[in-house]
């Protein structure tokens, strides 16, 4: 008797192709050992995550130092099938004249978030933001609302400053009405001797790193992004039963950004 069809390689399918789908569950179960890997996983994710009909989404690789505009710049040339009319902004206006005149070859139009009046047409069919902060939040969130059903991806935004969106009722307000609504479709976070990384649909995971050279174990998975407390707890057994000397956390972050800048 034949099986029923596995619901998500339907979804996948109708997108790409059977052999894409594949190759996308491969790439979500492991930890990437390159930057551009990183990014490879990045552009999956936000795939499977707008076949199954999400539209608010957004990718964040929290590596010290590294740069949104290299991050931005792969995702758009590995993702050229994102839409037709892609729209994409930058936090000033700078940083958008330099993505006009060194991105050659990237179909997409480029603005800072304040340059245009109206930065949200009816013949746009999707929106990238980058690097937006705190201070951007209630324009990328009216954006965002006119954007309707139409994919709206924040990429590495900085919109947790407590300063600006404050703590009390109306931080509350703006994560319940905002910021709660986006789902994360690729996290990737160097931790201490260990990485946390969430590539949707999979669930969030913690990677603890073995001795050897690029090599992790899977010590657990979460549904929701673990605080450091769960963390700390999830690692708890390795860290005791590790007979190295515990690296600092700068030495941990440091070697994990030359491994993903080669």
């Amino acid at each position: 008797m034949e099986q029923p069809p596995n619901p998500l390689q339907c979804c996948l399918y109708a997108r790409n192709s059977l052999a894409a789908a594949v190759s996308i569950v491969g790439i979500m179960s492991t930890v990437p050992q390159t930057l551009e890997a990183s990014v490879t996983q990045a552009v999956e994710a936000t795939r499977v995550a707008i076949a199954s009909g999400k539209s608010r989404l957004q990718i964040e690789l929290a590596i010290p130092e590294l740069k949104a505009m290299q991050v931005a710049e792969q995702f758009l040339r590995e993702y050229p099938d994102l839409a037709e009319t892609i729209k994409v902004f930058f936090s000033d206006a700078g940083a958008a004249a330099l993505a006009r005149r060194d991105w050659e070859g990237i179909n997409c139009t480029m603005h800072g978030l304040e340059e245009l009046w109206e930065p949200v047409q009816p013949e746009d069919q999707a929106f990238v933001i980058v690097a937006s902060t705190a201070v951007e939040i209630k324009r990328v969130e009216k954006m965002c609302e006119e954007a309707g059903d139409r994919p709206f991806i924040l990429l590495n935004p900085q919109l947790q400053d407590v300063a600006i969106i404050g703590i009390g009722a109306a931080g509350r307000q703006l994560r319940e009405r905002f910021i709660n609504t986006i789902e994360i479709c690729y996290y990737l976070r160097p931790l201490e001797q260990g990485v946390l990384l969430r590539s949707f649909p999979a669930p969030w995971q913690l990677w603890w790193e073995k001795g050897e050279a690029g090599q992790f174990e899977l010590l657990g998975e979460k549904d929701t992004r673990p605080n450091n407390d769960q963390l700390a707890e999830m690692m708890e057994s390795k860290v005791e039963a590790s007979q190295a000397p515990k690296r600092s956390l700068l030495q941990s972050l440091q070697q994990f950004m030359n491994a993903l800048s080669q």
